[in-house]
């Protein structure tokens, strides 16, 4: 009477450690991301991608990549809302402050993460083409330090 038992125990068991299918909207390799133009709100030249969420939304989560030519500048910026950044290909250069200034960037490498606080005061650029990868809660927006450095505004 056990055995019966203890074998479709260990069946059940053994099904449960199978990989499950994924849905196609959770499960992106590199040549299914779709990528498209920048949002108005940064320089034009780089292309966004949306994995997952809306980051335009009045909220809940986000993660969308950013691939930026080698040269690509942010100008300083602050966000409302924490920013969760993952170097994905390439060297991202951050820096701190109100004023773009290329001696105090700091250059990561793919695999580096930099988490920036609400309001902190930064600025970023590319060497080499660079893919980052973003995530955090909606929406995303761009608070400029210096308003002439919106691009959104000289459309």
């Amino acid at each position: 009477m056990k055995t019966p038992f203890l074998a479709i125990l260990f069946a059940l068991a053994l099904i449960a450690l199978l990989p499950q299918p994924c849905r196609a909207q959770n499960l992106f390799t590199p040549d299914q991301i779709k990528w498209g133009p920048a949002p108005p709100f940064i320089q034009a030249g780089a292309q966004l991608a949306v994995l997952e969420g809306n980051p335009i939304a009045t909220s809940g989560d986000y993660t969308i990549r950013l691939k930026m030519p080698d040269g690509y500048r942010i100008a300083p910026h602050t966000h409302p809302l924490r920013e969760n950044v993952s170097v994905i290909s390439g060297t991202l250069k951050v820096g701190m402050g109100d004023s773009y200034d290329d001696g105090k960037m700091k250059s990561l490498a793919p695999g580096s993460f930099v988490y920036l606080d609400p309001s902190m005061h930064h600025y970023a650029g590319a060497s080499g083409e660079t893919v980052i990868q973003i995530h955090g809660q909606s929406p995303v927006k761009f608070n400029y330090i210096n308003a002439a450095d919106d691009p959104s505004a000289k459309k």
